[in-house]
């Protein structure tokens, strides 16, 4: 079942096209990554989904309504963290996490004080003296203690120190095991690759690429670090990219189709060692955000 189904979709803001016609589909009980460059749509799409925006074109299913009309009901079933937050400055921060939490049923009071714990959070100061760090977490705890069937995360440890990111990343994987679906946009590569079951990328409104990380591993190439007994200066190898050559060492990418040729050049200098790794997120990241639109 998906809980999320976007097709064709479509918005411009006068003259600038925000979202080029994307297709995006996230399944129940999966964390879903969706990054992409300042610009790109991530924002705009989401919007959309929680029916704070009008699309201009296609269709957009969320938990199988329509988010604009049924925005009232479907709210009900989802949490959302946006990446700036300011809660009111007179309310304390456990008032506001209250006040968020009961607009979904009444909340866990057992679940919430675990959360207060975990994020080493004061609840009782006002919010007009809390930090942009502790901003986030009145906004994580009044989601993360919500019993919903739909997360949606837009940059949801910004502000946050990296224990806190980890404490936020340990109640994501609690939640994956619990069966819920995670919606994730963030510019933490790392974060996406430790948390994610697919990733969507999106490059100036349009998706150029999604599946899971194995998957798209497979359309990049390998990085090669490599230790021959021959010195290695000058080495001419066709298809690869990056090269940057040291005395006997060697570094660099190469697409799978070249991996072979590549290789037996390298026999000739007689290898002594040989590593050769799928790309990180991160690379896979850069590979289609190159700037001249090309493989680089």
């Amino acid at each position: 079942m998906a809980v999320i189904e976007i097709s064709g979709l479509t918005k411009s803001y006068g003259t600038t096209q925000a979202l080029r016609g994307i297709d995006l589909s996230v399944k129940q009980g999966e964390v879903h990554g969706f990054i992409g460059m300042n610009g790109a749509g991530k924002s705009t799409t989401i919007r959309i989904l929680l029916g704070m925006l009008k699309k201009d074109g296609g269709e957009v299913k969320l938990l199988g309504g329509d988010p604009f009309k049924d925005c009232v009901e479907l709210h009900k079933l989802l949490a959302y963290i946006p990446s700036e937050i300011n809660p009111w400055p007179d309310l304390s921060g456990g008032e506001v996490i209250d006040l968020l939490s009961r607009m979904r049923g009444k909340p866990d009071s057992k679940r919430r004080a675990e959360l207060i714990e975990q994020f080493q959070f004061d609840p009782s100061k006002k919010c007009r003296s809390y930090s942009k760090g502790n901003r986030q977490k009145v906004a994580l705890i009044a989601a993360l203690v919500s019993d919903v069937e739909l997360y949606i995360f837009d940059e949801p440890t910004s502000g946050l120190d990296p224990l806190m990111e980890s404490v936020f990343q340990d109640n994501v994987r609690e939640m994956a095991m619990r069966g819920k679906t995670v919606f994730l946009s963030s510019h933490i590569l790392s974060e996406v690759e430790k948390l994610c079951d697919r990733v969507t990328i999106i490059k100036e409104g349009r998706i150029v690429e999604s599946g899971s990380l194995r998957e798209l591993q497979q359309f990049s190439r390998l990085i090669i670090h490599v230790e021959c007994v021959r010195p290695v200066q000058g080495l001419q190898l066709p298809g690869v990219h990056g090269l940057s050559c040291q005395g006997n060492m060697a570094s660099f990418s190469v697409d799978a189709a070249a991996l072979n040729a590549t290789l037996k050049t390298l026999t000739d200098y007689e290898m002594i060692s040989l590593h050769c790794a799928p790309p990180e997120l991160e690379d896979l990241f850069l590979h289609y955000y190159a700037k001249d639109d090309k493989v680089q």
